[in-house]
């Protein structure tokens, strides 16, 4: 809808993780490193972590699409499986017809294994979001690991999952899976508005777009906050916003737009409150005005009257003594101060 306006060949900002829109932070390449080096080394288990949204399925695919034809895959989506159902699904995707129950299922597949393994083969069991697994689930996995030569692993596994995989690890019956982790590492989210900035101009790059300055630079500042550098988070900002700025003919996303479309999916940063008595002046990095145009005229007034309010420093006690910043201003002098406030903004 909004992609001839911006000048985009296609969607920049969808929610599905595609991996032509992979945008490598270090914590990304050092996990797409691990995968690599243990893959291709037979460390046998691998486990990435990451908060929901940071990518781990985007990077899975990424791998996945460029792994060799001799490498032989079976990637497992859906983690609300019994062990007949996880075994069912293995067997499948490894493409193992000739068994009828669970021992014959182990001899064909550890057949197959060394005859890959032999030849120089890898062979690969991704489980995505493997917190989700049963621990009866996750017991059948680390018997799988145990398909081994004396120097390899003849069968690659790695689990990812969102931080409550780490609960999961380091729970007490499930100690054995835990020591045979070759391999861990975690993808975080994006650290800070310089590096939200450089993922926003990477999608648009990848979509084609003629020009990277769609987003205003204080739009950029309150997407990171509001998204709180989380990807997937990012993308539903500019998305909506995309849309939102269309409707608009807006060919500039400003911070505006961004904090209607952050209130809109409950993604304001804390302490904004939501009868935007607390939001910004647009683009502007004054500070934001607290009262109203009529609250500060009776500031104003008020600090002309001293006869109603009379401060003794001999009455006040020795805590509010010391909490007093100096003497405050009184009279004509107090007006003065409302008012230079009033100018900057409050």
């Amino acid at each position: 809808m909004y992609k001839e306006f911006y000048g985009l060949k296609e969607l920049p900002f969808a929610l599905t993780p595609d991996p032509r829109f992979i945008y490598f932070t270090p914590s990304h390449t050092e996990a797409m490193a691990n995968l690599h080096y243990g893959i291709e080394s037979g460390k046998g288990l691998i486990v990435v972590m990451g908060e929901v949204g940071t990518g781990k399925t985007t990077i899975l695919r990424w791998m996945m699409q460029r792994l060799d034809r001799t490498v032989l895959v079976a990637y497992i989506f859906n983690p609300r499986l019994t062990v007949p159902e996880f075994y069912q699904y293995v067997t499948t995707l490894f493409d193992i017809k000739n068994w009828e129950n669970k021992s014959d299922l182990l001899l064909e597949l550890g057949r197959t294994l060394q005859s890959r393994h032999a030849r120089g083969l890898r062979t690969v069991l991704i489980i995505d979001e493997a917190h989700g697994l049963s621990h009866h689930v996750l017991e059948e996995i680390r018997l799988l690991s145990n398909f081994e030569s004396d120097t390899a692993k003849q069968l690659q596994i790695v689990l990812t999952g969102q931080p409550e995989m780490r609960e999961v690890l380091n729970d007490p019956s499930l100690r054995q899976l835990k020591q045979r982790v070759a391999l861990r590492c975690e993808i975080k989210p994006l650290p800070s508005i310089e590096e939200t900035n450089r993922y926003i101009i990477s999608r648009l790059l990848v979509a084609g777009a003629e020009r990277t300055d769609i987003f205003s630079p204080a739009a950029v500042d309150f997407i990171f906050r509001s998204s709180e550098g989380i990807p997937r988070n990012i993308n539903k900002l500019c998305d909506n916003a995309l849309l939102a700025g269309f409707a608009a003919e807006s060919s500039v996303i400003n911070r505006q737009i961004i904090e209607e479309i952050a209130e809109t999916f409950d993604m304001l940063p804390s302490g904004m409150r939501r009868d935007g008595a607390a939001a910004s002046n647009g683009d502007s990095d004054a500070p934001a005005r607290i009262f109203t145009q009529s609250g500060r005229a009776e500031l104003w007034a008020a600090g002309t009257d001293t006869s109603k309010v009379s401060i003794k420093e001999s009455e006040l006690t020795d805590d509010a003594k010391g909490r007093m910043p100096g003497r405050p201003p009184r009279g004509d002098e107090r007006e003065s101060t409302f008012r230079s406030w009033d100018e900057t903004g409050d």
